[in-house]
């Protein structure tokens, strides 16, 4: 019966994450939102791999689990759109501004994976890992597609110019 309801939620969820993903992207600049998504699917599901792959998390209910040991629906459409919504949010905020908005992105998400970890067959964590450590590589994936997506603006600002 658990199960059931863990296979609802997570459709639930990817059902969520699929309506809004249109609304997410369709905006201005189009180009930038692409890469920002392409970016998170392409440094999410590496970093996913190879935490998967040493041990550290394991995904016991997740979609084509022969062929992939990886959360499809969370490095494909949850993460993504979170990390959209955070670009667009911070789009034109200051250093301190783009710090502290990743937060109510990423507190809530540790939350959410810290009671699927303890309570649900969702997630485990495994070999020494724990909140903290999904906290931290949040923080710094946030971080860094943001620095991605920024240095990409200042690149096609300069060359616009000229």
């Amino acid at each position: 019966m658990a199960k059931k309801r863990e296979v609802k939620f997570l459709l639930f969820s990817l059902l969520v994450s699929l309506f809004l993903l249109p609304f997410a992207i369709i905006k201005r600049p189009l180009k930038d939102w692409i890469i920002v998504y392409l970016v998170s699917i392409i440094g999410n599901s590496l970093a996913d791999r190879y935490l998967v792959t040493r041990g550290f998390l394991k995904y016991k209910i997740r979609p084509f689990p022969k062929k992939f040991s990886i959360h499809l629906p969370f490095d494909l459409f949850h993460y993504p759109l979170m990390l959209l919504y955070y670009n667009q949010w911070t789009l034109n905020s200051n250093l301190f501004g783009i710090l502290l908005k990743a937060f109510p992105f990423i507190i809530p998400q540790i939350v959410i994976e810290t009671i699927a970890a303890k309570k649900t067959n969702l997630i485990s964590w495994n070999n020494g890992w724990n909140w903290y450590h999904s906290f931290l590589s949040l923080i710094v994936k946030f971080y860094l597609c943001r620095l991605i997506i920024g240095l990409i603006r200042i690149k096609n600002n300069r060359q616009l110019s000229m």
